[in-house]
Order: C-alpha cells, then structure tokens, then sequence
C-alpha cells in the first residue's frame, strides 16, 4: 500500500510548527536550539519525500538532506560552545540576559 507524499508533508509541516513554537516561546538556549533542529529536521522530511516522490529529484533530496545533516551538527557543536561561554560568565543559560554581552 502506496502512503503518497501528502502525509509525509503533512508530518514535515507539523515538525516545522512544533519547532517555530519552541523557538518563539523558549527563554531556555538549549530550548531554542531544539527548536532549530526540529525544524531542520522537516527539511529533511520535505528533502527525502520529495526525492521518493517527485519524478526527477531522486538524488539531489536525499544528497540536500545529507548537507542539512552536516549543517545541523555544525551548527549544534558551535551553538553548544557559545551556550557554554555564556554560562561560564553569567551562571545562566537565560537568552533575556544575553544583552549584557553587548558591552
């Protein structure tokens, strides 16, 4: 039994949500950060979805959601660092208090 693309758009759309709500009502760093990858996450869904489904996207989704996976580590190892930084010099991980990295 053929599911089709629908619901694997559907399931993206929803991760994609859950993640844009996670990174709009977060205060926490490490929240936000999860939120990024959940919404990187249904990129990769859409990517390798298309690639099953659309005539002429074979490899270049599932190559697309490799990158995506490369890019997400990136950025989480970096994140994490600058995470950490912040919590060594303000005891926080609070992004309201992050202003006082301006001065």
């Amino acid at each position: 039994m053929e599911l089709g693309l629908t619901p694997y758009l559907i399931l993206a759309a929803f991760l994609f949500s859950c993640g844009l709500l996670c990174i709009v009502t977060k205060r926490n760093a490490i929240g936000i950060l999860m939120g990024v990858e959940l919404v990187l996450n249904a990129a990769n869904v859409n990517f390798v979805a298309c690639a099953r489904y659309v005539p002429g996207f074979a490899m270049e989704g599932q190559i697309f959601a490799l990158l995506v996976i490369v890019l997400a580590a990136g950025e989480a190892a970096i994140a994490l660092a600058i995470i950490l930084n912040f919590y060594n010099n303000s005891a926080t991980v609070d992004v309201d208090r992050a202003d006082e990295l301006r001065n």
